[in-house]
């Protein structure tokens, strides 16, 4: 069976429109979404671009801030700093990757906490790890509603994550180890240099992946009905019009065979991504106005 994705994360827009529309009512600005987009990076392009037409069909206001790639780090740390000094936006975000010469890890850390929707910063990353309120990684923090959504059972289950980054892999199984539902998983991480990798994902009966390799997984090493959640899209070269297919991070035909639940791509994990985006972007303007 499919998770849909696309079709979960509408209606969710739906419920978060119906939000901001009372928040309005009330006499409050909408929540407002900041984003810098630094070069030309076509995809990141198109990432940019749904976050924007998502805030604009849940009643955000959005503005888009673009910078050409020779802009230093000392100009965007200079433009983060006023944007962290505004109070009229809720949420920021970089989006990753950047040009080399600039370092990802101090961008991350000079976005203000409170405004740090994507959830990167070490002070929201460390909360997390602790079990406090914070904004949770967009990716993960879909994912769970998508598990949510769906009524997913995941107490007593075993967890496998393949992939371990700071950004989907380790607060995913963070989210999946903790007290709560979706929760209460016994959590193994796994990476490209696992060994014996196909035994351990064999004992998942819930199977996250997120390595970046297309088609890394295949049905074969997937425990018979098991929820699979593929994280993963790559631009493969294709003899079409486009150039191109998207490849998920599991060989998707062999996969459904033998999953009792999977996530396609694209469709999947990606509009789920941006609703935890927007969602703690609301968080932060209800953190502001409601203490």
């Amino acid at each position: 069976m499919l998770l849909k994705g696309k079709e979960t994360a509408d209606q969710i827009k739906i419920e978060i429109a119906k939000e901001v529309e009372g928040i309005v009512n009330k006499g409050q600005r909408a929540p407002h979404l900041v984003a810098i987009l630094v070069g030309e990076d076509g995809a990141s392009k198109t990432y940019v671009k749904n976050k924007e037409l998502a805030c604009q069909k849940v009643g955000f206001s959005s503005t888009l801030i673009r910078l050409p790639e020779s802009t230093t780090e000392e100009e965007l740390l200079s433009k983060i700093d006023e944007i962290n000094n505004n109070d009229e936006i809720d949420g920021l975000i970089v989006q990753l990757p950047l040009p080399k010469h600039i370092s990802e890890n101090n961008v991350t850390q000079a976005i203000d906490p409170a405004k740090d929707v994507d959830g990167f910063h070490d002070v929201n990353i460390g909360k997390l790890t602790k079990g406090q309120d914070t904004f949770i990684s967009a990716t993960p923090y879909g994912i769970i509603q998508l598990l949510d959504r769906y009524n997913i059972e995941t107490k007593g289950k075993h967890c496998v994550v393949i992939g371990r980054s700071n950004i989907v892999g380790r607060p995913m199984s963070i989210l999946m180890s903790r007290s709560g539902n979706p929760g209460n998983c016994t959590v193994t991480i796994c990476h490209r240099h696992t060994q014996n990798l196909e035994t351990i994902t064999k004992m998942a009966d819930i199977l996250i992946v997120a390595v970046g390799i297309p088609e890394f997984v295949t049905g074969d090493m997937i425990k018979e009905g098991a929820t699979v959640i593929d994280v993963g899209i790559t631009r493969v070269d294709a003899d079409n019009k486009r150039g191109y297919v998207l490849k998920g991070d599991v060989e998707f035909e062999s996969a459904e065979a033998v999953s009792g639940y999977i996530t396609p791509v694209p469709g999947g994990v990606g509009p789920m991504t941006i609703i935890g985006l927007m969602q703690n972007t609301l968080k932060s303007h209800q953190n502001k106005f409601n203490g």
